[in-house]
């Protein structure tokens, strides 16, 4: 559940800022959206974003959360459909291909919110990395799971296929990227499960 920078619960009318500074950060990009079209856009005053948000870096950082928490309750859903650790790994590619046709016509949030906010002090880039920094997690953890004596390796490696379908996709149009990375890792996996046999 969104929740305020101070911890508290989003009213109505906080959760309808989120909704849709949210659509448009992503549509649009997080510089070229002011705090007036959001507000106009929500049927809200400027004065009740920056009460509910204290600024509009802040409201970002809460746009980056609301996203990271969709996408780990899509994928975590998603792999729990398989017993199997190594179906997992690969399931967790249909589930982008999935997520990228209905969640991310415009490519990856984190990777973009990350590109657009140069200031390495802006709180929305470590937002960004942390998410980036699970996802490598939940891969080690599966590849752990899976058997492999040295998950880091194999972990880097479907990262990186799994950040490079989501670019292919996006800037470059190939429309089954995700599959291709979901055959790369396949073999990728059958590799590391022989090394470690």
């Amino acid at each position: 559940m969104a929740k305020t920078p101070a911890g508290r619960p989003l009213t109505p009318a906080g959760r309808r800022v989120l909704e849709v500074a949210s659509d448009l950060f992503y549509r649009r990009g997080i510089h070229t959206v002011g705090m007036d079209l959001i507000a106009e856009s929500a049927g809200v005053t400027k004065k009740t974003i920056y009460d509910r948000f204290g600024s509009k870096e802040s409201l970002v950082v809460a746009y980056l959360e609301a996203r990271d928490e969709r996408w780990r309750r899509w994928l975590t859903d998603r792999l729990a459909a398989a017993d199997d650790p190594r179906q997992r790994i690969l399931l967790s590619f249909e589930a982008l291909d999935e997520w990228m046709a209905r969640e991310n016509p415009r490519g990856c949030a984190f990777g973009n919110a990350y590109a657009e906010l140069s200031d390495p002090r802006h709180p929305a880039r470590a937002v960004a990395q942390a998410q980036k920094t699970w996802l490598l997690g939940r891969y080690a953890e599966l590849a752990r799971e899976a058997g492999v004596a040295d998950p880091e390796p194999l972990a880097d490696a479907l990262l990186v296929l799994h950040e490079g379908a989501v670019v292919a996709r996006n800037v470059a149009g190939r429309q089954h990227a995700a599959a291709t990375a979901r055959h790369a890792a396949e073999q990728l996996l059958g590799a590391a499960s022989a090394r470690s046999s």
